[in-house]
């Protein structure tokens, strides 16, 4: 691993941007304080149980860090099966990409909840006004975690955008995170720098933090 910061979202997180452990380990308090600030202005909440964070180049380098960091992986053949796993979570220009969590946590909320929300990464959705951008799930993660009579408590989905709706993102202030499925509704009005952090995600013009 390189001990210099490279790549960005449009090409992926290569090996040349994950810093060895020694090297986040000194810069890492700095770096998370970055993430926590960016990640403020990409988590959504919406309705009582379900969460939503946006990722980007800066959000997936920051997990492969800390999964290298929890699991002492030093190799450049065990980082690189972890930028194939998390790479398939960047949008590409024209789309969002977001992870959404089912935030319970009691045995009685999960026997409530879960079987309840079985096919929730399908009824999502962007509302720009009124127009529904609907959630697709990520397909790699999708056929490892479906199940037909319980759901898991974590999902990759996207949001395929058209240019059309692209301009409308960027012109309009009736936007919203929506949940349509059967058994859970709710809407949650985007704040203008959500909105903001999210066109830039659409436009492929969003820079990446420094990390070293």
């Amino acid at each position: 691993m390189s001990k210099q910061a490279a790549g960005g979202a449009a090409t992926g997180l290569t090996l040349a941007g994950v810093l060895d452990l020694r090297a986040y380990e000194r810069v890492r308090e700095d770096y998370r304080a970055k993430i926590i600030a960016r990640k403020r202005d990409r988590r959504v909440a919406l309705g009582p149980v379900i969460t939503l964070v946006f990722e980007c180049f800066d959000t997936v380098r920051f997990q492969v860090q800390e999964m290298a960091r929890a699991e002492k992986i030093i190799s450049d053949e065990a980082v690189q099966v972890e930028l194939d796993t998390y790479n398939r979570l960047l949008p590409a220009p024209g789309e969002l990409s977001a992870t959404v969590f089912i935030e319970l946590t009691s045995d009685g909320e999960l026997r409530e909840w879960l079987p309840r929300l079985v096919g929730i990464e399908r009824g999502l959705g962007l509302s720009i006004d009124g127009d529904i951008v609907a959630s697709t799930p990520e397909a790699e993660h999708e056929a490892a975690l479906t199940r037909e009579t319980i759901t898991p408590a974590v999902h990759y989905v996207r949001f395929a955008f058209t240019e059309a709706q692209v301009t409308a993102f960027g012109g309009s202030e009736d936007v919203a995170l929506v949940a349509t499925h059967p058994a859970y509704e709710a809407r949650t009005e985007l704040p203008a720098g959500v909105r903001r952090e999210l066109l830039g995600d659409l436009l492929g013009t969003t820079k990446a933090l420094p990390i070293g």
